[in-house]
């Protein structure tokens, strides 16, 4: 009993819990210099540019590879030399914050490396500059995965304050060492020590718990039931129910049936929303796609691609996989760069401007895609894994387009609405279906008032039962006349909406023209090939 008391009387001695806080603060300073540093460095590490990544990696080699207590020494001796004086204090947060810098880039670059490529594509093509997405999409995403190593990096770094002693800082061991040194206690004293230090950990490790659990996209938040949403933004309750009626009438082959201002006002809604329904196909030319070429390392996708569309015109896209359909819809928003012609979008190239007569690359290429205002929807959803429905539709108006939070939540209501989502509003990616999914991310390119409409193979990633609802929202924006690139292996879509249908195969177009006469009546031997393999595939799976 005796060693207990003396155990627990050190336990709370005001010295060794002094020392204990000054710890704590080293730690605690160190960490968030460590932490900025470290993203720096992590950011540098991911360039495009050899040297800066080079310079990144060596200071990352030179930290790791040397003990810390010969860093700490270093300081506290050069830096006087060169008349730079700092306390002990202020030398012990430089060094473990130089020195955690190394060891947090790494934990960091791993963890956005976690992320999947296409959150960045998908923020990218709406607008969203490189700094925006990693704040808002990418390093949420990536916390996930940075959270356990930063949380061994902090205790790493409170425990090893220690050895801050030898630049006379007067930390916990420190301090527990000149107790011993008085009363020979050794045990007691380093027992009591171990104890403190085991509750300043365990608090960094309940930190960390409740840190992965905000970040964990598998827990789901709190958030307004959806019928209160409904109510807030107007909606009537018959329209949170829409979303089963479409699944039947898409069952049936029937158009699902319109919801909320759509049902209430025809086009008018969506009309004042986007500038990309007008009253029907015009004479007036929206998209020009002149002699574009684009290669992949010596791989040419495509050769010499000439390609007009008219406002208001639904043009499909056809052709083998490798034929370049994808990669011209990317050029067309600028997510990839043309190695040679020309794309112009309303007259005007996305991204570029004339230097020469040559068309180069602009170094925001965020804000051209901003004002291009080109909705894309893509083969994989893509949504923002972290966002509910609702906030993956609201995100870009409200953090590209400046837009007041709630107007841009009204809108988006609105057109889960139309999609019939509206009762979906607050769930997480993982929790809807593919059909589901991919009709939010009708939405979420809606949402920015697109001119342009770019799909890409929307429903190849579906499972069949699914793909009758996502086709019937696109074919209510085709009759709302919307400016629509749709690139698809559904040939009863394409014959039903599209106003032309175009054929490509080695990155060229082997065959255009009215869809009728292309799916019906195909004079090119290769799309007389194309079309009766997929009429066989459609076949075998029917049966």
């Amino acid at each position: 009993m005796k060693f207990v008391h003396e155990l627990l009387g050190y336990v709370v001695e005001p010295f060794l819990w002094n020392g204990a806080l000054l710890a704590v603060e080293i730690a605690a300073l160190a960490m968030v210099g460590g932490f900025l540093l470290g993203l720096g460095l992590a950011l540098l590490r991911l360039s495009r540019f050899g040297p800066v990544r080079s310079a990144a990696w060596t200071y990352i080699w030179f930290i790791r590879g040397t003990p810390q207590l010969l860093q700490l020494v270093f300081l506290y001796d050069a830096l006087p030399s060169v008349g730079i004086k700092l306390d002990s204090f202020t030398t012990a947060v430089l060094g473990f914050a130089l020195n955690e810098a190394a060891f947090s880039a790494e934990i960091i670059r791993g963890g956005i490396l976690s992320v999947n490529r296409n959150q960045g594509i998908a923020a990218a093509s709406f607008g969203m500059g490189h700094l925006l997405t990693m704040r808002r999409i990418i390093l949420p995403q990536a916390m996930r995965a940075i959270l356990p190593g930063l949380a061994n990096d902090s205790i790493a770094v409170l425990k090893g304050t220690s050895i801050a002693s030898v630049i006379f800082v007067n930390e916990l061991t420190f301090r527990s060492q000149q107790i011993v040194g008085q009363n020979f206690k050794f045990f007691t004293v380093f027992a009591a020590t171990g104890i403190i230090y085991l509750a300043l950990t365990s608090a960094i490790a309940a930190v960390q718990w409740v840190l992965e659990r905000r970040f964990n996209i598998e827990i789901e938040r709190p958030t307004r039931s959806e019928g209160a949403l409904a109510r807030m933004f107007g909606l009537r309750q018959a329209e949170t129910e829409s979303s089963a009626e479409n699944f039947l009438a898409a069952k049936q082959g029937r158009d699902p049936i319109p919801s909320g201002p759509v049902a209430d006002s025809g086009h008018a809604w969506l009309s004042s929303l986007s500038e990309g329904v007008g009253a029907g196909v015009s004479d007036r030319v929206f998209v020009s796609c002149a002699d574009v070429w684009k290669s992949y390392g010596g791989r040419e996708v495509l050769r010499g691609v000439d390609l007009t569309v008219r406002r208001g015109e639904v043009v499909t896209i056809m052709g083998p996989s490798g034929s370049g359909k994808s990669t011209l819809l990317r050029l067309i928003n600028h997510l990839e760069a043309v190695d040679k012609g020309e794309i112009l979008v309303d007259g005007r190239p996305v991204g570029y401007r004339r230097v020469g007569g040559v068309l180069r690359p602009i170094r925001d290429l965020a804000s051209a895609r901003a004002e291009a205002r080109i909705g894309m929807v893509f083969q994989h959803f893509n949504l923002f894994d972290h966002f509910t429905a609702l906030e993956n539709i609201v995100e870009t108006p409200v953090r590209v387009y400046h837009e007041d939070p709630a107007k841009a939540r009204a809108t988006a209501m609105r057109l889960l609405g139309l999609v019939g989502l509206v009762h979906h509003a607050n769930h997480l990616p993982h929790r809807l279906s593919g059909g589901q999914q991919q009709r939010v991310a009708i939405a979420r390119a809606l949402a920015i008032s697109p001119r342009l409409m770019l799909f890409d193979e929307p429903t190849s990633a579906l499972d069949p039962e699914l793909v009758g609802d996502v086709l019937a929202v696109i074919r209510k924006l085709a009759e709302m006349g919307m400016t629509m690139i749709v690139v698809t292996h559904e040939v009863r879509f394409a014959r039903d909406v599209a106003d032309r249908v175009i054929f490509m195969d080695g990155g060229r177009i082997v065959e255009e023209g009215p869809a009728a006469d292309v799916i019906e009546r195909p004079k090119h031997a290769r799309t007389q090939r194309f079309l009766r393999l997929i009429e066989r595939e459609e076949t075998e799976g029917a049966i």
